[in-house]
């Protein structure tokens, strides 16, 4: 057995009832026999972080019992919420996002880490099947640690010394030319319509595990002190180790399930297969802390809206 295994296995125990499965070597998984719960211990949330912490994404079927609200208090045991910054949330509550794939911005068919537009993005995410199709539109997540660890030497050392700028507002049709035009509306109107620009360490390290993380996904536009030729065949080189198959986990969603990723350790993508067939989802985001570089340099923001003033 080795270290990480005995690791979660002590864990495990702090969760009377529970089992844990691995669904790949690399990254996920599932835990039954747990109802998931702002009423949880303590003990169990401290188990259920650490678990996170090792495996990147933590899946539970069958959480019918949890609505937005359930959802919410759930989420806010596992720290501070952070709603979207230009996403609207669900009425009645004070983080749930809606992701339906009928409506604009509901497709997230790219490769990302949530909101890394920003300067201290979301630690984690917990993500909840509402609808699903009855075949298609399952999530793929990535680890991007295993991915790092991946590089060869001198690629890792390249890796280590780059920053990379990060922003919501980009040529969106370039880069999804197969996209309706609802989506392109709602990121035009939506989801750009407060611009930030944020510069990030290329390998930021994670706060919990010391491991060493690759910082990329869709949102980056460029890398910094490079042509914008040379920083797209860097990215693209070290994109392909984060989505390279033995770094990922697939997930077939069913109505009720439950998805837990660390958002400082992960990509994601959800696979727009289903066509016009109904999907949502239902996301809270849980706040996170300023990234530091291989070097301990922090993240730096560039750009970011004035404060809105409220009548």
């Amino acid at each position: 057995m080795t270290r990480h295994e005995i690791f979660s296995e002590t864990l495990i125990d702090a969760l009377p009832g529970a089992s844990l499965a691995k669904v790949t070597p690399r990254i996920g998984a599932e835990i039954g026999g747990l109802r998931l719960s702002g009423d949880l211990p303590q003990p169990a949330i401290e188990a259920l972080l650490g678990l996170l912490a090792r495996h990147k994404v933590l899946f539970f079927r069958g959480q019918t019992h949890l609505d937005d609200a359930g959802q919410e208090r759930f989420a806010l045991r596992l720290g501070a919420l952070a709603p979207h910054p230009t996403q609207a949330v669900v009425k009645g509550t004070a983080s749930v996002l809606e992701l339906d794939a009928s409506r604009g911005g509901g497709r997230a068919d790219q490769w990302h880490t949530d909101v890394t537009f920003v300067e201290a993005y979301p630690r984690a995410s917990v993500l909840r099947g509402v609808v699903i199709p009855p075949v298609g539109g399952d999530t793929v997540w990535a680890n991007t640690a295993s991915a790092y660890d991946s590089l060869p030497a001198p690629v890792k050392a390249l890796a280590d010394s780059l920053r990379a700028i990060h922003s919501n507002a980009y040529d969106y049709a370039a880069q999804r030319p197969q996209a309706r035009e609802v989506d392109r509306k709602y990121h035009a109107e939506v989801f750009a319509s407060d611009v930030y620009e944020t510069e990030h360490p290329v390998v930021r390290v994670h706060p919990e595990t010391g491991e060493r993380t690759l910082l990329l996904g869709s949102f980056v536009q460029r890398i910094a002190g490079l042509s914008r030729e040379d920083g797209a065949k860097i990215f693209d080189l070290l994109q392909s180790y984060v989505t390279a198959p033995e770094n990922t986990v697939r997930w077939r969603w069913r109505a009720g399930d439950v998805a837990i990723w660390d958002n400082r350790a992960t990509q994601h993508y959800a696979v727009n297969d289903y066509g016009d067939a109904p999907r949502v989802v239902r996301r809270v985001t849980i706040a996170g802390e300023v990234p530091l570089g291989v070097d301990g340099r922090a993240s730096t923001p560039r750009r970011k809206p004035e404060a809105r003033q409220h009548p």
